[in-house]
């Protein structure tokens, strides 16, 4: 039977964590001649049902289950249910929930309905995160809103960190509507951020919107820092450096994956991209020290709470033969600069930086560009 005196709808302005939304809770018991459960409650912020019973029961059932959602199952011996935080129940797709007494047909199941106008709650929401700690939030009217329909959005980082906040900086259309929110300061928590957009009409009830989402999947992430190339004129190519990304809350390097992308600038169709690097550092094979390549770097999260989508590229950066010329040349100055001081002659590179039996590749740079210099200077001209 349905409850007391038949159906009856009670509307609620529920006091959540943000505005007054507007939702129908429609009951439905079971056949029992009498009314054993009354006062059906959800608090959806604590994810909390209670509700009051006309005897004292030694145990209760209950359930809860959402649109795209297993349901979920608590035994109880007492009239409240606490389900757990982690499940992140939109609400605006309607709630079931259900009360029974084991081993008798005693029982109510209940829906949480969002209230307004069909059709007039906003479409199409989005948000991004970039610059660190910027973020931009979007959505489009509902096609259904009456012409005069303003929307609010609320937010708040999780569950466990202060209260939710009204968007402080709108984007407006051309009609003063809001149709989007630009955020500062957001730092990424490891729960997921909870949304919310209700509206109001002089017409007619708004329906509102919620979602939760997990902010580090929507970050791009910035370009890796410090990119840098180091190359000598023999088979040992080129070395690539870089720092990774800056970000709010992750530290770990081992976190990042990045993609180099090397495209040869007189044939800018000519691109090799090597996707999946792990660490800081990479050896190019095959260097042409007749060419000018351009170097890009992105980043991804791998394993960690960050974003899998690529990043942002670095800054392009230009190596090559003018590279080497350059630096050719302001050694050759040098060099001369010296002899003409009658400075004795220049040690080996070996003794002059005192390096290991495990040379870098800056040692035998610099010791390409001192026989570079000693056998011919015209070089230098030539390669500009």
């Amino acid at each position: 039977m349905f409850d007391t005196l038949g159906l009856i709808c009670m509307v609620w302005w529920c006091m959540m964590l943000f505005h007054s939304l507007h939702a129908v809770i429609q009951c439905i018991e079971s056949e029992a001649q009498e009314s054993h459960i009354t006062n059906v409650k959800m608090n959806w912020e604590k994810m909390e049902l209670s509700w009051e019973s006309s005897r004292n029961f030694s145990n209760y059932e209950c359930t809860i289950m959402g649109k795209d959602m297993e349901g979920i199952q608590k035994e109880v011996n007492s009239p409240l249910c606490r389900f757990p935080l982690e499940q992140y129940l939109p609400l605006h797709e309607g709630v079931d929930f259900s009360i029974e007494v084991p081993n008798t047909n005693i029982s109510k199941s209940c829906t949480f309905i969002p209230g307004g106008m069909n059709g007039s709650a906003i479409e199409n929401f989005s948000c991004v995160i970039y610059n660190v700690s910027l973020m931009n939030c979007t959505w489009q009217a509902g096609r259904g809103a009456p012409g005069d329909t303003q929307y609010f959005l609320y937010w708040q980082n999780s569950r466990h960190n202060g209260d939710a906040v009204e968007c402080e900086l709108y984007i407006k259309d051309e009609t003063g509507r809001n149709t989007g929110c630009r955020f500062q300061n957001v730092k990424i928590d490891t729960e997921r951020a909870y949304f919310l957009v209700n509206g109001s009409s002089n017409d007619s009830l708004i329906q509102f919107y919620d979602e939760y989402i997990q902010l580090y999947e929507i970050e791009i992430l910035t370009p890796p820092l410090n990119v840098a190339v180091n190359c000598t004129r023999d088979s040992a190519g080129c070395i690539i450096t870089w720092q990774p990304p800056l970000t709010s809350h992750v530290e770990n390097v081992k976190c990042f994956q990045y993609e180099i992308s090397i495209q040869n600038k007189d044939e800018p169709t000519e691109e090799k991209k090597y996707p999946r690097v792990r660490n800081n550092i990479y050896e190019m094979q095959n260097y042409n020290e007749k060419k000018k390549y351009i170097l890009k770097i992105r980043a991804r999260g791998k394993n960690c709470l960050l974003s899998s989508n690529w990043g942002e590229w670095s800054e392009p950066i230009e190596f090559g033969l003018g590279t080497i010329s350059v630096t050719l040349l302001q050694y050759c100055l040098f060099k001369r600069y010296c002899s003409f001081k009658s400075i004795s002659s220049i040690p080996q590179p070996r003794d002059k930086f005192n390096v290991s039996t495990d040379e870098d590749n800056q040692t035998e740079y610099i010791h390409v560009i001192i026989n570079s210099c000693t056998e011919e200077i015209t070089t230098v001209e030539e390669t500009t």
